[in-house]
């Protein structure tokens, strides 16, 4: 199969991303791919690895922390999901995308194992669980030393979590997600996310809102006999300056003081690096040692596309993948820190699962105008629905039945000094990024949603 036919293979499969599956919360059994994997050999075992869960932050984290284990000299693979334009996005060796030549070459190898687990009746086979195996095949022939695992649903029944044991699992920070799968409440949601904390392995904990998310996190590590390190309590920071759309700031942990450069914008981003930070410590205090020039290098490094990103200017655009109350506020607080605009235009859309009410009540007091629209994805919510949402704030309200309209109507509204942010799904970031960018202009964008 060529990378076209591999796509088209594996979308025949249900995909809960795609709003492909039968229903909203059909994931891939843990007994279904364990099995899989283990008609491949297990492909999952045989390197280090670094697990990372949580509602917001995961894959700027997960980033950070691979980029850092490869500047110091260590072979890593990174897992990460969703993707805004390539399935090739999801898999990196150091630090690196996959082509799409290595993407079909591997998964040619997966599909008699999967027509056979498919066939076995154990369970479904989803699309998110071929990409799991897969990434564990390239990381098995790649022959990377770490593995870091960024988890695609909550985590005690998530695809990724196959491990019997692991040197480190990060939860990052906890909110209300996916709360017809997860729980009703950050502490039911948390102890969802802290199954991946298995016997002897180092917890990471990520600064939470909720105090109940440590209650429950330092339970599941007390339960299992896992070490918990705090990053609120062991670690501090601080933003010194911004230089264009980069941030300094400074980190002091248990092991070292180090200044960085982050090519990330947010004070969320500087608490992901402190997590970044931390986990390096616990990885050094296993044996392999990550400089402070390593952390500084792989941090200065860590770049991740639709995370306050400005993709356009006179009026600035930046796009940004806030999905829920939690990350909008983060947005926000963001936006106002970090730009200087005489207004802000705000086009939204979001997947029907989401809150757009509390997603809106944080985005409201800095929006002149809403412009409300849908990706092409089949979860998409109505923009008429958020539009009659937005309006009840009291903002000037549009809708737009795409994104491509919601943009044309956003940028005649703003002035070269306005600023306009596209938020509220990642599906939505990455249509905007691929009519304003002009290297994307010219690549098919449909083939692979």
């Amino acid at each position: 199969m060529d990378y076209k036919d591999t796509i088209a293979w594996m979308q025949t499969f249900p995909d809960m991303e795609r709003g492909t599956a039968p229903t909203d919360n059909l994931t891939m059994t843990l007994h279904s791919m364990k099995s899989l994997l283990a008609r491949l050999g297990n492909p999952q075992l045989g390197r280090k690895t670094v697990h990372v869960t949580g509602s917001k932050g995961k894959g700027s984290t997960s980033t950070m922390i691979a980029s850092a284990l490869h500047c110091a000299g260590e072979h890593t693979a990174l897992y990460l999901s969703p993707h805004l334009h390539s399935y090739t996005e999801r898999i990196q060796i150091d630090s690196q995308f996959i082509s799409e030549n290595e993407f079909a070459a591997a998964a040619s190898c997966l599909v008699g194992a999967v027509e056979a687990e498919h066939n076995s009746g154990d369970g479904p086979i989803v699309t998110f669980g071929i990409l799991t195996a897969l990434f564990f095949q390239l990381a098995r022939y790649t022959q990377a030393h770490w593995q870091v695992v960024e988890v695609g649903l909550g985590g005690s029944e998530d695809a990724t979590n196959v491990f019997a044991e692991k040197q480190i699992a990060v939860i990052t920070p906890v909110s209300l997600e996916h709360t017809a799968i997860l729980g009703s409440t950050p502490a039911e949601i948390a102890a969802q996310k802290a199954g991946i904390i298995t016997a002897g392995s180092t917890a990471v904990l990520a600064p939470q809102h909720d105090k109940e998310v440590k209650l429950v996190v330092e339970q599941r590590c007390r339960k299992v006999g896992a070490r918990l390190i705090d990053v609120a309590a062991s670690c501090s920071w601080e933003f010194l300056e911004q230089i264009g759309c980069e941030q300094i700031c400074r980190i002091k942990s248990q092991r070292r003081d180090v200044q960085l450069r982050l090519p990330l914008l947010g004070t969320h981003q500087i608490a992901n690096a402190a997590t970044a930070v931390t986990v390096a410590d616990a990885i050094s205090d296993s044996g392999c040692k990550i400089s402070d020039q390593a952390v500084a290098c792989g941090l200065a490094s860590a770049r991740l596309a639709g995370r306050l990103e400005v993709v356009s200017q006179k009026p600035v655009v930046v796009v940004d993948g806030a999905h829920n109350g939690e990350s909008a506020g983060a947005l926000r607080e963001a936006l106002k820190k970090h730009f200087h605009f005489n207004r802000c235009i705000v086009v939204i859309g979001v997947n029907k699962d989401k809150d757009i009410k509390a997603i809106l009540a944080e985005l409201a007091p800095i929006a002149d105008t809403v412009v409300a629209t849908k990706s092409g994805n089949k979860r998409a919510m109505e923009p008429a629905r958020i539009a009659e949402i937005a309006a009840a704030t009291g903002v000037n309200t549009f809708a737009a039945d795409t994104t491509a309209h919601a943009v044309e109507i956003a940028l005649s509204h703003a002035a070269p000094e306005d600023l306009v942010c596209v938020t509220g799904s990642l599906y939505v970031v990455a249509e905007v990024r691929h009519i304003l960018l002009p290297f994307l202009a010219d690549k098919p964008f449909f083939v692979e949603r």
